[in-house]
């Protein structure tokens, strides 16, 4: 795989090289081409995260059952740019690491390693309006947004992992407008197959629709810092963003809306229900400080989340509850940040168990987040069950 990652990196560099300028301002800005009739633009990134996790049974005051893995995490090469004018944007993600395209390995998917991350082109047709095809992350969650190299922490909240509404095709129009000299709204509403990435088998029922507004009461943040984890931009003056978002995922045939389990009888029929979600969430930066926080709540349209076949027999369950996510971190100079984290999971009764988590992390960033080293220990106590105590370092 590695050989064939180097390999296309090369043959798109030399047959571009002949007809472009190639730059490499400084590491984290990736290689830049520029056509030498500027009648194109694309940008070449590759990053990857190695991680260790340390994880321990909480009993009686004493750690026990000590158990430890190495991963490459993730592995991602990205392109993105521009093609004949800069109102016409594309992106494209693919994903190598073995933890990262898993998932494929069912008809749906044509048993396909899962690569394709993102695969979307976008059109700036009309002062503010932009619309874009294709696949990308639907617009949930502040923190699933976010991408996995800009986290504060090793990796997302168990509320984003429960609830979040991930990637799916389709499409999405977009729109930004000023209330006076600073307040900035955003709208973005999204139509989509509702069976998330990579699936290639088509229709099974029914649609997603997705609405998000999203209110910046003191203007926008430096260089998209409410999608940036942490305060690695100084804000001079504080900033705000508060976002609500609602998505109807008609007759979902997944455990997960967008992700998990396909729902099939004994038949091989596809069997769904519809699946509400709403998200509220929001980020603050002022100097050294961030803090975000989210809410979650994922439900069915008859509040049952159980699927049953035609003779009573459970074939699926949703995961559907509530969820709240609230972290915050300060910059202590030199790159050096300590963020603390709490997560608190309700399931639906019968679905999982009430789950709470606190996460307390240590940061050292040496090239913002584009390098960057970072650990963090979390404490998870699951009703029922021993707590849990985890511990996880990972580069960048």
């Amino acid at each position: 795989m590695k050989k064939i990652l180097l390999s296309l990196i090369a043959l798109i560099g030399l047959s571009l090289s002949l007809q472009s300028q190639i730059t490499a301002p400084k590491f984290g800005k990736g290689i830049q081409i520029l056509g030498k009739d500027s009648s194109y633009y694309s940008k070449i990134g590759y990053r990857f995260q190695n991680l260790y996790i340390g994880e321990w049974t909480s009993k009686d005051g004493s750690l026990t059952d000590y158990d430890a893995s190495f991963f490459v995490r993730r592995q991602r090469l990205k392109f993105n740019g521009w093609a004949h004018s800069p109102k016409i944007q594309y992106k494209l993600e693919l994903a190598f690491s073995n933890r990262d395209n898993s998932g494929g390995t069912g008809p749906e998917f044509r048993r396909a390693a899962n690569i394709v991350l993102d695969a979307s082109v976008s059109y700036n047709f009309y002062k503010n309006w932009t619309i874009q095809f294709g696949q990308r992350k639907l617009p949930g969650n502040v923190e699933r947004v976010i991408s996995s190299g800009n986290l504060q922490f090793v990796d997302r909240s168990r509320l984003n992992s429960r609830y979040n509404i991930d990637r799916d095709v389709g499409l999405q129009l977009k729109h930004h407008h000023k209330i006076g000299e600073t307040f900035l709204m955003r709208e973005i509403v999204a139509f989509s197959q509702g069976e998330g990435r990579n699936v290639t088998e088509g229709y099974f029922g029914g649609f997603n629709l997705t609405y998000r507004v999203e209110f910046l009461p003191f203007g926008a943040f430096q260089s998209k810092g409410d999608y940036i984890g942490s305060a690695i931009k100084y804000e001079e003056k504080p900033k705000l963003s508060v976002c609500f978002t609602y998505d109807n995922n008609n007759n979902s045939v997944r455990e997960r809306g967008q992700l998990g389990s396909f729902i099939t009888d004994g038949d091989g029929n596809y069997v769904g229900k519809t699946l509400s979600t709403f998200f509220a969430d929001m980020m603050f930066k002022h100097k050294n400080l961030s803090i975000m926080a989210e809410y979650a709540h994922k439900q069915t349209d008859d509040d049952d989340p159980f699927v049953l076949d035609a003779d009573g027999n459970e074939i699926g369950t949703f995961f559907t509850g509530t969820g709240l996510n609230v972290q915050g971190g300060y910059m202590t100079g030199k790159g050096w940040e300590v963020a603390y984290r709490y997560t608190n999971i309700q399931p639906d009764e019968g679905v999982s168990r009430d789950e709470t988590q606190h996460t307390f992390g240590i940061n050292k960033f040496i090239v913002g987040h584009k390098l960057k080293i970072q650990t963090d220990f979390t404490l998870i106590n699951r009703d029922g069950s021993d707590d849990i105590f985890v511990w996880r370092t990972q580069v960048d």
